[in-house]
């Protein structure tokens, strides 16, 4: 089958560039991908960032459908644990009402900034509930089905769409596999944050050995991945030049992915807890249309995945948007010769 390709874009702040400068390019990108025909465009939540300008995706996402006609918008991911279920749920029930049959929201597991940030977003936050618990609630708002034993049974999420926008469940580890998969949600898997293949394909089996198909849907899952094409290989390595996987290891067990070592070592001040940085060679799939084609179809074959969502953080914008156009003429070939 053919590969499906969608598009993430965190709406990076160019060295020397503003915040609305980066929001202009994100308005620009999704009307190019629209016009390259891939299938969605999804926008992040980022917090407390010089380099980073997506901080309100449902904002963000009202103002791209308003400037799109067909091509499924949204979010990768909205942060939930920061969040009210029941208010996520209104945000983007108003925008599937808006715009029907065109809005996905993705739940993330991460942060989406420091630990400041983290401390700003919940204060006042007395709910103690577990993110699993709020992917359950949301599902149950969106969807109108409450359960019965529920303490708010009988609320609604108003106004109530036609075509409920579609819930997916973002992660980078076999854990949100399972999680996505017990509650019989589709999945996104991060390759570009996690950087190990063998893990999302353990993930992948994990998702379709413990689907619960009790809802009478289908495994459904993603594959996120960072991507530069150009028109020779060297280009396409200049692109990308020295970027770095960045990871913190905290002494209470957890682990985050940051995007320099100078954000790992401010993480684990405002932690405030002892830590180790790991630096890794990012997963990039990288090179010219036949090399990045190639490769696109071996993990297609692997996997048995059929739709990628691919970021890039090429630099500069024109760049981006012909390794865009390449990368939409390669798979288009692919077509052809099928």
């Amino acid at each position: 089958m053919a590969i499906t390709i969608s598009v993430l874009d965190q709406s990076p702040i160019y060295p020397g560039e503003t915040g609305a400068e980066a929001l202009a390019r994100t308005v620009l990108l999704a009307q190019k991908s629209e016009e390259l025909g891939f299938r969605r465009f999804w926008v992040s939540e980022h917090h407390d960032s010089e380099q980073l300008a997506g901080s309100s995706p449902e904002v963000l996402i009202s103002y791209l459908l308003a400037r799109t006609e067909k091509i499924r918008i949204g979010s990768g991911g909205v942060m939930l644990q920061h969040y009210s279920p029941y208010k996520v749920a209104e945000n983007f029930n108003v925008l599937a009402s808006l715009a029907p049959g065109r809005v996905d929201l993705g739940i993330g597991r991460a942060p989406g900034g420091l630990p400041r940030s983290t401390q700003a977003l919940q204060r006042g936050n007395a709910d103690a509930a577990s993110l699993t618990d709020k992917i359950v609630e949301l599902d149950g708002y969106v969807h109108n089905r409450l359960a019965d034993d529920h303490l708010l049974a009988g609320l609604k999420a108003a106004p109530l769409p036609e075509n409920p926008p579609e819930l997916y469940v973002l992660g980078a580890s076999v854990g949100s596999a399972e999680i996505a998969a017990g509650l019989g949600l589709p999945y996104v898997f991060s390759l570009f944050i996690n950087g190990e293949e063998a893990v999302a394909l353990e993930a992948i089996r994990s998702y379709r050995n413990a689907f619960n198909a009790e809802r009478g849907t289908q495994p459904q899952i993603i594959i996120a991945l960072a991507v530069a094409v150009a028109d020779t290989e060297e280009e396409a390595a200049a692109l990308v030049g020295a970027q770095k996987l960045v990871k913190i290891h905290l002494a209470s067990g957890k682990t985050l992915t940051l995007g320099t070592r100078e954000q790992a070592e401010e993480f684990g001040r405002q932690a405030n807890e002892e830590y180790t940085i790991e630096e890794q060679e990012p997963f990039i799939t990288k090179g010219t249309q036949a090399t990045v084609r190639a490769k696109l179809e071996a993990l297609h074959q692997a996997s048995g995945v059929e739709e990628f969502i691919v970021t890039s953080n090429i630099a500069p914008f024109d760049k981006r948007l012909r390794s865009f156009e390449l990368l939409s003429e390669a798979l288009s070939e692919t077509v052809a010769e099928a």
